[in-house]
């Protein structure tokens, strides 16, 4: 399997999902990205068995497939190197060579059957929302979140969506913030998505 990468495009993409891995995990292989390669479109997928994230990218391939790669090891790699297109070759054995204009590096990938197989969401509803007002709403209620580890319901954000908008709700027991837009809707309502504060 081989396909081509620019490598600051692919830096930024993984540098938004790392934040899911954990160096402490009990399996080794939740060290790791999952890169899927199907017609020209690379998906990245990393999780904890908790959160999972993914991202694409535009990418040159003539071949479909998949690895683990890992995530500490790429990414320190990729912040050495500047911007250019990767040329990224998977072996049979999962090896994976990275070849750019100042030499070759060389890492072990592992199988992608043992990555953890992403959970299927029953009768889901989903939403669209433009990040800035996701991050506008956030912080509008975020001060009035408890830090009393004692009270984990109160440890976060409230969100409720329904048809006329979503509203954030956050309180620490002394102070009380509702926070409506009206420019987000969703076709169910839908309660109890909260946001842990960390």
């Amino acid at each position: 399997m081989k396909f081509i990468v620019s490598s600051s495009a692919l830096l930024k993409q993984l540098q938004q999902i790392s934040g899911v891995i954990n160096a402490n995990t009990v399996l080794p292989i939740l060290e790791d990205f999952l890169f899927e390669i199907e017609k020209n479109k690379l998906t990245v997928v990393a999780t904890d068995l908790e959160t999972v994230m993914k991202v694409h990218l535009d990418i040159e391939a003539k071949d479909s497939g998949k690895v683990c790669i890992p995530a500490k090891i790429l990414l320190d790699s990729l912040k050495n190197i500047a911007e250019q297109p990767l040329t990224f070759n998977v072996d049979k054995n999962f090896a994976v060579e990275i070849t750019s204009d100042n030499g070759k590096y060389k890492v072990m990938g592992e199988t992608p059957d043992n990555f953890p197989k992403e959970p299927a969401a029953d009768d889901a509803n989903s939403f669209t929302m433009t990040s800035s007002a996701l991050v506008t709403a956030i912080n509008k209620a975020i001060f009035a979140v408890s830090n009393d580890d004692l009270r984990p319901a109160m440890t976060g954000v409230f969100f409720e969506l329904d048809k006329k908008g979503i509203t954030f709700v956050a309180t620490d027991a002394h102070r009380l913030v509702r926070y409506t837009r009206s420019d987000v809707s969703c076709p169910k309502k839908i309660v109890s998505l909260f946001l842990k504060n960390h």
